[in-house]
């Protein structure tokens, strides 16, 4: 064999192997298919129904259209879910109409009945103080503050007892020469009266008496001038201020000490005229005073006291009428009720029927009231507040409505035919 012929044969048998190696290598699925894919594969096994995404790659694969291949992603997005709404849940109170006492609600400043700057009546150095004669010192009745040099009254009530004497004196000697004038008329056996009241000495007599009667005023006065040398104090009082200090020299009207007294405080409370209408009759004042309870800014004390007496004019300033509120002995409570002090007053009022109590929360800001109808929706309304108490508005109710279920907190986002779900919520008030 020619060398020619022995390189054509090694050439054909090295094509045959590189052949049998690829078929060897692809498997037996034909050109194309997957590795280790067989004669049946592509197909469903037996028994099994094709997946519209095995059916689709299956009729790809034997060149069916591209539409039908893309079924499958069709029908992954015409999947559908169920929509769910959640119905809010909302806090209610149920109220019914009934009957409750009103209560008005006023603020005013502590102030003693009497106010007194203390003066003095006469002049003269002050020759002591009490010792306690300072700020913030109590005082009973009658207590003295002060004393004044009393050595020149002393004198004038002397002088002045002197001359009462000699008036004495003087009108009993009138007396004496008044009767000796008409016996000696009498005895001239002249008839009738003489021509002049003075030849019985008449007028000397009046005269008499009536110096008589000036010494004695003038006996008094100069008493009263040495008990006022003694200043004291008109009625149980507070000492507010000290004008005056041992040694001092003072006139007649000097000022010598700001008092208060501490018998009674008084509470000046102004009141609009919708107030007014939740009391009751002022007639009524004077069979019962009506009942208040005052309380500090801090709410941290409270005392009691009564309105026994309005007035009958509107206060320049706040245009409104006083109800006057009176605390017996305020300095003698458990809490002493210090002048000066702002208080909150709660006076008891007329009773009023037929009327809503809701919590004062339920007040929104646009100042409505949310309430839940029977088919769980929401309305609302303006409410008529009458008064408010303890964290409860008391309101007239709806127009033909007995009771309601009255949203505690309502939101801004609230609307009115709302679905809501009412979750009842318990409530302290005056029922």
């Amino acid at each position: 064999m020619s060398q020619q012929r022995k390189n054509l044969l090694i050439t054909l048998i090295a094509a045959i192997i590189i052949v049998l190696s690829i078929m060897l290598v692809g498997g037996n699925g034909g050109p194309g298919g997957p590795p280790g894919a067989g004669p049946g594969a592509g197909k469903p096994p037996a028994g099994e129904r094709p997946t519209g995404a095995s059916l689709a790659a299956h009729e790809g694969a034997e060149g069916k259209p591209d539409d039908v291949a893309k079924a499958p992603t069709a029908v992954a997005k015409s999947t559908s879910t169920d929509d769910t709404t959640t119905v809010p849940e909302i806090g209610v109170v149920d109220v019914v109409k009934k009957s409750h006492q009103a209560h008005v609600t006023g603020y005013g400043e502590v102030s003693p009945r009497f106010e007194l700057t203390l003066s003095t009546l006469v002049s003269g150095q002050i020759q002591s103080l009490d010792d306690n004669f300072v700020t913030g010192a109590r005082f009973s009745k009658g207590a003295s503050l002060a004393k004044i040099d009393d050595t020149d009254y002393r004198q004038a009530v002397a002088e002045a007892q002197a001359d009462l004497e000699d008036a004495k004196v003087a009108l009993e000697e009138e007396r004496l020469q008044g009767q000796q004038a008409m016996l000696e008329w009498q005895r001239s056996g002249l008839d009738g009266e003489p021509d002049s009241e003075l030849v019985l000495r008449g007028p000397q007599l009046k005269a008499a008496e009536a110096t008589l009667a000036e010494a004695e005023r003038a006996l008094e006065q100069a008493k009263r001038d040495l008990l006022f040398t003694e200043i004291s104090v008109p009625f149980n009082s507070v000492v507010i201020s000290r004008s005056v200090q041992p040694g001092s020299f003072v006139q007649s009207g000097d000022d010598v000490a700001s008092l208060y007294s501490t018998d009674v405080a008084e509470i000046a409370i102004p009141l609009s005229a919708s107030q007014w209408k939740n009391l009751k009759s002022p007639d009524s004042l004077a069979q019962s005073p009506w009942s208040v309870t005052l309380w500090d800014m801090d709410k941290r004390h409270s005392w009691d006291g009564v309105v026994r007496r309005i007035e009958q004019h509107l206060d320049t300033d706040s245009r409104q009428r006083n109800a006057i509120v009176e605390v017996d002995k305020p300095l003698d409570q458990s809490a002493p009720l210090y002048f000066g002090t702002y208080v909150t007053a709660t006076i008891d009022g007329r009773m009023l029927n037929n009327i809503w109590q809701i919590p004062s929360s339920a007040i929104s800001q646009k100042l409505e009231v949310w309430f839940v109808r029977d088919d769980n929706t929401l309305d609302k309304f303006t409410p008529d507040v009458l008064f408010m108490n303890n964290g409860f508005a008391y309101i007239s109710p709806v127009a033909d409505m007995d009771d309601a279920k009255i949203v505690v907190r309502p939101l801004n986002g609230y609307l009115v035919n709302m679905v809501v779900k009412p979750v009842e919520e318990s409530t302290h008030g005056d029922r």
